[in-house]
Order: structure tokens, then C-alpha cells, then sequence
């Protein structure tokens, strides 16, 4: 997997939606956004939790281009391409180069969701990840009762192989998972 030694700032569109890397000034948006959806992602993602602060945005997007140069992670905003409205996140994280491969995962605000824009994101992300980093797999992990990310997954055109027990560890409780894969020609 050629990866670049630096975390490289660029936007990827479909006209509709955009993903591009979190600029410092995202911060106070992406607080809005978390804190808007709250009751829709806490249970599936405890960073988004009710007393968040637009201090925890400013210092994850702080980390961003750390986490991309110890290659732990690559992660995008996700906008309204014509109005840049910010709507949420897309990553790639947990790079396996051996094997040439990495998880994706993806959060839209609740006032978005259900238009496309998490699929949409999933799909430009994972075309980056195989065209620009040489994977050849890319994983999306759902906990077995979040539908939501189920049909994200789906839409996006990555393939359901199945229920994987105890896979995840939230709310100090152990969850199945539904494992989802793309290769390079779903989203060719």
C-alpha cells in the first residue's frame, strides 16, 4: 500500500456531496452537527456523547494529520457540495498494509440523514482508498442492530458476509457486528 508521508489536504466530489479533509475551522460545525444527532448516534458511537464540547472537535481535528502520518487513520468531512454545509464524517482507519486493507466508517447529523449523504461519502472514500492507497479490501463493521449503517453499507454496494459475535465492545457491553467489504470493483 504507497501511502503519502504527510496527510494531504484535498476534497473529493460527486456534485452533490463533498469529502474533504477537516480543516481546523470545521470545529465549531462539526460540534453543531454531533450535538444535533446525539440521541441517533450515541448508542452506536460513544464520542458522540450528551455532554460533548466544541473543545472535543478542536482536538480530534487537531490529531487528524498526526493520526495520518503514524497511518492509524485518514479522516473527511462530509459537506453539501454546492452550499459546503457540514454534515458529518467518513474515514478509513485500521490500515492493514500485508494485506492491503482498512476499515470504513461514516456519521451523518440526523438533519441530512437519509439523503444519500453517507453513501455517497463511503463511495468517494473507498475509491480513494483503492485508487490512491492501492487497497484491495475495505471493511465496514456495523453493530447487528444499527440498521441505519446496514443500508448505508448496502447502498454504497459493499457486499454482507456476515454476523461476527462479540465483535464489538460499546457502553461497556459486548455487541455482534455485521461485517460489509468493498473491493475496487463495487465502486469502480
Amino acid at each position: 500500500m504507497s501511502e503519502p508521508r504527510l496527510m494531504p489536504e484535498m476534497e473529493l466530489t460527486d456534485g452533490q456531496f463533498a469529502a474533504r479533509t477537516f480543516r481546523t475551522s470545521d470545529a465549531e460545525s462539526m460540534w453543531e452537527a454531533a450535538t444535533e444527532s446525539i440521541a441517533e448516534i450515541y448508542r452506536w458511537l460513544p464520542w458522540c456523547h450528551p455532554d460533548y464540547e466544541v473543545g472535543e472537535s478542536e482536538a480530534w481535528i487537531a490529531a487528524r494529520p498526526a493520526a495520518w502520518v503514524r497511518r492509524e487513520e485518514l479522516s473527511f468531512a462530509v459537506t453539501d457540495a454546492v452550499t459546503g454545509r457540514f454534515l458529518g464524517g467518513c474515514g478509513l482507519n485500521q490500515f492493514h498494509p500485508t494485506h492491503r486493507m482498512a476499515n470504513l466508517g461514516y456519521w451523518i447529523r440526523t438533519s441530512a440523514a437519509g439523503r444519500g449523504a453517507a453513501s455517497a461519502a463511503a463511495i468517494l472514500v473507498a475509491r480513494f482508498g483503492f485508487r490512491v492507497l492501492g487497497l484491495q479490501r475495505i471493511e465496514i463493521l456495523a453493530d447487528v442492530d444499527n440498521y441505519a449503517s446496514q443500508r448505508v453499507a448496502e447502498k454504497a454496494g459493499a457486499q454482507r458476509e456476515g454476523r461476527l459475535r462479540n465483535r464489538l465492545f460499546h457502553h461497556q457491553h459486548v455487541r455482534d457486528g455485521v461485517m460489509f467489504s468493498l473491493t475496487p470493483a463495487d465502486v469502480a
